[in-house]
This record gives C-alpha cells, sequence and structure tokens, in this order.
C-alpha cells in the first residue's frame, strides 16, 4: 500500500485507517511520522513514489518529501539489520537482568 506520493506538484501521505484521505506534506507532525516508521517497520508492503525533483514545485514539500524519502527509504532497505540490532542489544540487557534476579 501506497504511503507517500507525489500528485499535482505536491507530496502527500496517509495513514493507518485513511485509505482515501490523503493529507499534503506539509501538514505532517513528529506523531505522524513515528506512525508511518511504525507502519513502515512491521510491514513489506509500505510504498511510496521514488523522489523526483522535478515533480515537486512547491518548495516545502520538495525538502520534506526528499529528507523523509531518503530516510524511509535508507530504514526499509536495513529494516533487518535495524532488527536484528536492536534484538541483540536488548537480549544481552534481559540476558544480564536474569542471572542479577536468580
Amino acid at each position: 500500500m501506497k504511503y507517500l506520493k507525489i500528485e499535482n506538484s505536491k507530496g502527500h501521505f496517509r495513514l493507518n485507517g485513511s485509505e482515501d484521505t490523503w493529507i499534503e506534506l506539509d501538514q505532517i507532525n513528529k506523531d505522524n511520522l513515528l506512525e508511518l516508521l511504525k507502519i513502515a517497520g512491521n510491514t513489506n508492503e509500505f510504498e511510496m513514489d521514488e523522489y523526483q525533483d522535478a515533480l515537486l514545485q512547491n518548495p516545502a514539500h520538495n525538502i520534506i518529501y526528499k529528507n523523509i524519502y531518503v530516510k524511509f527509504n535508507d530504514f526499509i532497505n536495513n529494516k533487518t539489520r535495524f532488527k536484528d540490532s536492536v534484538e541483540s542489544t536488548y537480549k544481552n540487557a534481559l540476558e544480564k537482568y536474569k542471572k542479577e534476579d536468580q
């Protein structure tokens, strides 16, 4: 499912539960970004239009879309590595505290 798109020279995003509702990218806030990050982390079906400078005529949308696209693309491409790293970090901590409780 597509969550970021470029249409009419502007960037748009949508969240779960708002399949038909697209919001202009200049309205995004940190909670929206966190929700999109959770969606991207929990599904293999997170899609977004590729960033193309020429398609985004609105300067604010261009900057926002470019930054989000680059970061999310990196996250999606390295999702397995990120999850392994997090699991490894917490695994060591859990083992440490289990030993202390015994």
